[in-house]
């Protein structure tokens, strides 16, 4: 499984990780500071074997890219065990994974999650993962005392391996 993600300015980071220490700390679930998972969005996941394939495909697409802004305005849940922030999905989020995943059909020996197709995609920065049931209750008690909707800025793009993630590449946006 190959994750395309997308990746935030410093100051959006810092509020982001924040979130996830304060998690990590009253929960007692490491798993995210553990495995160095860094803020993000992954807007597209897919297993292939023609990884070289994958890089130069995604290579096109990241010339034609853009920082840009959203405005993460929500804590939500995947039962049973993550929590996230959402963004709200405006135009330049729903472009950049249009563009992407178009990018990757083109190829031959590629499968798209279907998690990850447009209109089917929830953008999510995942802040506690793997939590039980008690952790998810403590965790959102927590994040409940201390979210607030803030903006933030994409900057970078990259390909990761997940479980543990493992970046393979990235790129700047201008």
């Amino acid at each position: 499984m190959y994750l395309v993600s997308i990746y935030f300015n410093e100051k959006t980071n810092k509020r982001i990780q924040q979130y996830i220490n304060k998690v990590a700390e009253h929960t007692g679930n490491q798993y995210m500071i553990e495995e160095k998972v860094p803020p993000h969005i992954t807007i597209s996941a897919f297993e292939t074997t023609q990884e070289e394939e994958a890089i130069l495909k995604l290579e096109e697409v990241v010339k034609k890219l853009k920082c840009g802004k959203l405005t993460l305005a929500s804590v939500g849940q995947f039962f049973p065990y993550v929590m996230y922030v959402t963004p709200v999905l405006n135009e330049y989020l729903h472009e950049m994974a249009v563009m992407v995943g178009a990018a990757l059909s083109q190829m031959d020996k590629v499968k798209i999650s279907p998690y990850y197709q447009p209109f089917q995609w929830l953008p999510h920065v995942t802040i506690g993962k793997k939590l039980t049931k008690e952790e998810m209750q403590i965790a959102f008690e927590i994040i409940q005392n201390s979210f607030g909707a803030f903006e933030g800025e994409v900057v970078k793009i990259g390909l990761a391996k997940p479980n543990p993630h493992r970046d393979i590449v990235s790129w700047e946006l201008e």
